[in-house]
């Protein structure tokens, strides 16, 4: 079983960063942070490595529902989505919400995990 959610692309890997980032917010996702993944295994290890950033979602929302419930489920945000090179292509990663969510075994978060999947699905399919 999966626990990603995922597409690939043909494109340029800053135009797809900014893309994601958008369709992101187009579903009420904010990044609250952004890894270059690349640069970072650069600058600490002096290692190369292909293009790789790591963005990490947050519907405010979402994450206020499930804190409401759950106090332990910062632990599992923000949420992440992956955007890296891959040859010929530009993958775009997100975790499944969904499974994420069921690490919890709480019944009362599966609605939330069902929201943010069909969000990052919806984000994944414009692309």
């Amino acid at each position: 079983m999966s626990y990603t959610l995922q597409t690939r692309i043909h494109g340029e890997f800053d135009d797809i960063v900014s893309t994601t980032i958008d369709a992101l917010e187009d579903e009420g996702f904010g990044v609250l942070c952004d890894i270059d993944v690349q640069e970072t295994l650069q600058q600490k290890l002096d290692e190369d490595f292909r293009q790789y950033r790591i963005l990490g979602a947050c519907n405010p929302g979402l994450a206020h529902q499930g804190l409401e419930d759950d106090l332990d489920l910062g632990t599992l945000l923000p949420c992440n989505v992956v955007v890296y090179d891959d040859d010929d292509d530009i993958v775009v990663s997100a975790v499944d919400a969904q499974r994420l969510i069921d690490i919890a075994d709480d019944d009362a978060l599966d609605p939330i995990g069902e929201d943010a999947s069909e969000r990052f699905e919806r984000v994944l399919e414009s692309l």
